[in-house]
């Protein structure tokens, strides 16, 4: 988070920018097209871009996939943001606010002050869109001081917590102000690149439908883990600050069904049918253990009072994933090399041993030589863990 670009937006899925730099250095591949099928905000996209190959992402949420595009106009003319949101400044000095019609959420997030601010720049900013890459800049400028300047617990995590106030809080017109002067600094810092820019298509990681049949010589990504965090909520603030949503609900219709099902938020009781899933043709080389896996959910989570589906859960996952093993193999060159950035997790204290379960799929889809490094443990810090095997994250890498 302090790399030029990257620094713009956290979101709560990055990982490291230079790591990726050095996997495409190091592949062995002289100008290798790279692939994110887990875009999110862009990451791999920019440290291609910044290596000077050619890249594209897929990214399904689509206001991280905003965020991502409008990261990706970094390289645009820094001049022409800087008069764009002066201008915005300028406007939103004169503007009536409104600020009634925002969602409950938002008014448990900002005192009244603070939202006639933020009220006036989102106005003013609507007033000088015209979809140009300063445009784009600009919306992401008033979207990135939004959990700054909020006197409540609005770390980058999928909840919003109103009953936890920080103590220190950005002024608003200052923080836009700051974040302005950073994106321009950042921006001016990518003029002397000349490689190709980055592609981005908001879409479906398990079809990738929008990328060339083989097309990628490198797949580098992280997709989500197992373990409940909904991608779907990590961003309600925003989106309900923009006039997106309107609530919680409106996260099920217009967010969820676009994500891969890794959280039980994604799989309401009823709404799947598990022995259907789990016989899939697609998860064959894990079946047998996977129901094991399923079925034991399925009986704890009678026990537990939040009865959440994570058999459910659990199983739509991994059909999920082996989807996305069949696409890549699709999209990629002969030969070719992916690596993913996975995590294991134990829903109810139950082990769910994703590193061997991928790699079973990721081969049946056709791809071969299977790896894993970890570079760390997971989960130590929790004294009532029910699960005895330590929880690990590492960097899986297959041949293709």
């Amino acid at each position: 988070m302090r790399l030029p670009v990257h620094r713009w937006f956290r979101f709560s899925a990055g990982f490291s920018a230079e790591w990726v730099e050095a996997v495409i250095r190091d592949c062995g591949v002289d100008r290798p097209h790279v692939l994110d099928p887990f875009a999110g905000s862009g990451t791999t996209l920019l440290a291609a871009e910044k290596v000077g190959v050619e890249s594209m992402g897929v990214e399904a949420h689509p206001f991280i996939a905003r965020i991502a595009l409008a990261k990706l106009a970094w390289r645009s003319d820094p001049k022409a943001y800087l008069n764009k949101v002066r201008g915005l400044r300028e406007r939103a000095e004169k503007a009536t606010p409104e600020i009634d019609s925002y969602p409950a959420l938002i008014h448990k997030c900002y005192d009244a002050e603070t939202l006639v601010k933020l009220d006036k720049l989102r106005r003013a900013f609507e007033e000088v869109n015209d979809d140009t890459p300063s445009s784009k800049l600009a919306w992401l400028t008033l979207v990135s001081i939004l959990r700054q300047v909020s006197p409540v617990g609005t770390a980058q995590w999928q909840y919003i917590l109103p009953n936890k106030h920080k103590s220190q809080v950005a002024e608003v017109y200052e923080a836009f102000d700051r974040c302005c002067e950073t994106f321009y600094k950042d921006m001016m810092s990518g003029q002397s690149l000349v490689g190709p820019q980055a592609v981005l298509v908001t879409g479906d990681a398990r079809t990738c439908k929008g990328v060339p049949d083989h097309w990628a010589d490198l797949v580098v990504t992280s997709p989500p883990y197992p373990n409940n965090y909904d991608y779907a909520d990590a961003t309600r603030l925003e989106m309900s600050f923009m006039k997106e949503i309107d609530g919680w609900g409106d996260l099920q219709l217009k967010i969820r069904p676009h994500l891969i099902r890794s959280c039980s938020q994604h799989v309401p009781e009823k709404a799947v049918d598990m022995q259907q899933v789990l016989d899939s043709q697609e998860l064959e080389p894990i079946r047998d253990e996977l129901s094991k896996v399923c079925r034991d959910l399925a009986t704890i989570r009678l026990t537990k009072g939040g009865k959440k589906t994570y058999h459910l859960m659990v199983a739509c996952y991994f059909r999920d994933l082996a989807l996305v093993w069949h696409a890549l193999r699709r999209c990629c060159r002969s030969p070719s090399t992916a690596c993913f950035v996975v995590g294991d997790s134990a829903p109810y204290g139950v082990y769910v041993p994703v590193v061997p379960w991928l790699m079973s799929l990721a081969v049946s889809a056709g791809f071969n030589s299977p790896e894993f490094e970890k570079t760390r443990e997971r989960n130590t810090k929790w004294k009532n863990r029910k699960h005895r095997v330590p929880l690990q994250e590492g960097r899986l890498s297959v041949k293709g």
